[in-house]
């Protein structure tokens, strides 16, 4: 764990995740290289139930390693996964989906020449038997519903994904993984290149997943969002977790300082 003398004055130390319940999702010790490059040092990380995790850091700092070893993208080369407190071992991005851990990249993914409906259930269509004819109505509710449900405003889920600001497509593609009974989410930037009230939309929607019982893992570059929805900071440092920190307990200096590495020579890394 981390050593906490020598915190910057004035400020609190990292403190570690509550133990009187348990992680969603709970990471140990995972390390990652390629081939001369160890983009992950024995990272541990976890996401609590109702929680919004903020993972930040300097690019190069393992954050999209992190986050595709959790996705089944990359294979971790050692250390354990947790899901619901059961160990569990993923060979690809199939197994965490089922699960119920849903990742909602940059590109979102999106099929711009689509209508929302044709997007929340893309792969997924719901058909009329015995005439294998596509549930459109029955599709159209559910979708309406979900959006609904997250208190996304889309006039006409008919609409096609390419006519939808930038805000309305992110909560699309947030709202098709809850669609599917997600139980952790991730969000890779999902305000980047957003305006002022397209990203306020989106903060808005992280923190209604949180308020629905989810574990949310937000990887973001922008702290003041960070500041603004996050219950927990963790922060990599050169493949390694610099430390968790309390977001209501900490100031945006302090947690610059450990991902800048301003204070990081008077800590030891988390073994």
């Amino acid at each position: 764990m981390i050593e906490t003398g020598g915190w910057p004055e004035g400020h609190p130390p990292p403190v570690s995740p509550s133990t009187d319940r348990q992680p969603i999702l709970q990471l140990r010790g995972i390390s990652k290289s390629f081939g001369a490059v160890q983009a992950l040092s024995n990272v541990d990380f976890e996401v609590y139930p109702e929680e919004v995790v903020a993972l930040v850091g300097d690019n190069g700092a393992g954050k999209s390693t992190l986050v595709k070893t959790i996705a089944g993208i990359n294979l971790a080369d050692s250390g354990e996964i947790f899901f619901e407190g059961h160990h569990v071992v993923f060979h690809g991005p199939r197994e965490p989906a089922a699960l119920g851990i849903a990742t909602v990249y940059q590109d979102l993914a999106l099929c711009d020449n689509l209508d929302v409906v044709a997007n929340l259930y893309l792969g997924r269509e719901e058909f009329e038997r015995p005439l294998r004819l596509l549930s459109e109505e029955r599709m159209e509710q559910r979708a309406r519903d979900v959006l609904t449900g997250l208190d996304v405003k889309i006039p006409n889920v008919r609409n096609i994904v390419a006519q939808l600001s930038g805000g309305q497509r992110q909560s699309v593609a947030v709202a098709r993984s809850v669609m599917w009974k997600a139980k952790v989410v991730i969000l890779d930037e999902p305000t980047a290149a957003l305006g002022v009230q397209q990203t306020k939309q989106v903060l808005e929607l992280v923190l209604r997943l949180r308020n629905q019982g989810l574990g949310v893992i937000l990887i973001s570059h922008n702290l003041a969002n960070v500041f603004e929805v996050a219950d927990r900071i963790a922060v990599l440092r050169l493949g390694r977790r610099a430390g968790t920190f309390d977001r209501a307990k900490m100031s945006e200096e302090a947690v610059v300082a450990a991902i800048t590495g301003a204070e990081f020579g008077k800590f030891k890394p988390e073994a």
